[in-house]
Parts: C-alpha cells; structure tokens; sequence
C-alpha cells in the first residue's frame, strides 16, 4: 500500500518529470522563469542540458516547444495556469493544436485557491479555453499519485495535452500503487443510489469529505472524479445520470464552459436530469487567505453537503 501523503499536485508534477527523464531521453522542460514554483526545477537540477529557461515569455516559450516537438521530442511547456492557458492562448491554439503537435502544457497556480496573488493570477478560465482547442487533452489530476500518473500518461500520448496543477497541498486518496489512469476514463470512489457528485482537481478530496457526511446522515451519494475533461467519459455520466437522476458537478473554476458544462453537454444530449453546479459563479477572485476562499466561494465539503441535500429535497 502507497504511503499517504500531503503535497500540492505541481510539486508531484516536477518530481513525476524528473523520473520520466530517467527513463525517457526524449523529454525536455521548458520554463518561463517560474521553475521554483512549478517545481520543474526537480527535472532542470538533474537534466540541465533538457531544460530551458525561456524567461518572462509564454508566447515564444510555446513556440520553442512547437518546435521541439517537431524535431522528435517531448516538450513539457509550464508557466502560471493565467499565462500558459491565458497570456499563450494564440500560441496554444495556430503553433500546437491546428498542427496538431506534441507539446505537453502545465498550466500551474490554477484557480482561486492561489490565493493571496489575487485575481490576476486566480484563473478560473483555463480549462474552458483548453477545451474549446480541437485535438486537445485536458486533465484536471486530484491528487500526488494521479498526477504522477497523468504526467506519465500524457507523455506516451501522441498529441496535444494540458495538465492543471494546483498550488495548494491536498491529501492523498489514491493510496493503492497499483493505481491505473487512463485518458478519458472518469473513476468511481463510492457507488451510490440517491445522487451524483462529480468533481475535478482539488475538489475531488473536498466532495470525498461531504460525501463521508451525507453518508452518516444516510444519504447514499455516487462519488465520480472525472479527472479529464476532454475526452470526456460519457459512459459514466450517462450511467449515473440513469442510475441516480440527480448530478451535482463540483469544480474550483468559472461554471462556465468547465466541468459542470461538460456534464450539462453529455446529460442534455443522453439522459436529461437535473445538474447543479458549484463553482465560481461567472466572477473574478480577489486576494485573500487560500482556505478562506475557497470556504467564501463554496468551494468546501460544507457547501457540497448543503447544495446534495437541497437538490434531494426538490
């Protein structure tokens, strides 16, 4: 059995790239002068001569990479989620999605959760955006052992891929090492009959919390983590959406164009139910305590239960 620990998923994701150097000469790292920060200085201090350092310019470090790729390597590109996702949207889009290259994409520091640098930096919009790219893979890993496992996945994946890493440790809840991810296959933690929540990234471990309360109050919730966003599972949304008739879709991002639309995409089409999402509420973030807003924004175990328990009311 794995240990449990406590680490924020950019710190998994510099470690899972310094041990796919071992194995893979082919995997390079570029930074935009944040490597401290996105961790990928764990690669840079062992493969120097794979890394580079592209300074203060997402736009052309996105370029270097589109080229890279085009000369047989695997570049991973990471940056701040606001500027890798945001500033570099144009880059993404012409220099690696329309030719399809294999660039790997970090977007770090995602959400409201980074906290007290405010919402300059409080992305909330870059899982939409990276969605709206055709041919590209989005992952949104919950925890140390899925996003070693994502990195991983993402780098024998032959295309385009983005990775969501957040700034804030969570506790693992993956804890076997025999854990499989799989690109576009969502997990059930708990069956359930009463209701569905799905959730992504962070959230996943507050909604494996409210979902341990609703249980003690006898509500026998469905606990999906859909940790990628496109490809989609449609197979298990439809299944719960049939099987439950309730979703609650749980992410740390704008409810516009992430997870909860997603869900509302493959529901509305398949099995019409009623979906309500937590999320940000089409706004901005402001500076604050991390804890302390993600408990202002609904963002909390607390908020999950209330909302499943309204929704079982209806």
């Amino acid at each position: 059995m794995a240990e449990m620990v406590k680490k924020a998923t950019r710190e998994s994701y510099g470690l899972a790239l310094a041990e796919l150097g071992e194995t893979n000469p082919d995997v390079v790292v570029l930074d935009a002068d944040l490597a401290s920060a996105t961790k990928s200085f764990f690669f840079r201090d062992k493969f120097p001569d794979r890394f580079v350092d592209c300074g203060i310019a997402e736009c052309n470090m996105i370029g270097v990479a589109a080229g890279l790729a085009t000369c047989g390597k695997i570049p991973f590109a990471s940056s701040f989620a606001m500027f890798a996702a945001g500033r570099a949207f144009e880059q993404v889009r012409n220099s690696v999605g329309y030719p399809h290259l294999n660039v790997k994409i970090a977007g770090s520091h995602a959400g409201i959760s980074v906290g007290e640098d405010g919402a300059t930096h409080q992305c909330l919009e870059d899982l939409a955006l990276m969605r709206t790219i055709p041919g590209m893979v989005v992952l949104n890993p919950a925890d140390h052992y899925e996003m070693q496992a994502a990195v991983k996945a993402a780098a024998e994946y032959v295309g385009p891929v983005y990775i969501r890493l957040g700034r804030l440790a969570v506790e693992s809840f993956n804890n076997s090492d025999d854990y499989h991810f799989e690109i576009g296959r969502g997990i059930t933690l708990r069956d359930g009959r009463d209701i569905t929540v799905i959730a992504t990234g962070l959230m996943v471990s507050r909604a494996v919390e409210a979902v341990r309360e609703l249980e003690k109050e006898g509500i026998d919730a469905r606990l999906i983590n859909l940790h990628t966003l496109k490809p989609l599972d449609r197979e298990i949304i439809v299944r719960a959406a049939r099987e439950t008739g309730k979703i609650v879709t749980v992410e740390e991002h704008n409810v516009i164009g992430g997870l909860g639309d997603a869900v509302c995409s493959v529901v509305c089409s398949e099995c019409p139910v009623p979906v309500v999402k937590i999320g940000v509420n089409d706004q901005f973030g402001h500076s604050g305590p991390a804890a302390a807003l993600l408990e202002q924004y609904g963002l909390c175990a607390s908020h999950i239960e209330e909302v499943v328990r309204r929704v079982l009311k209806k």
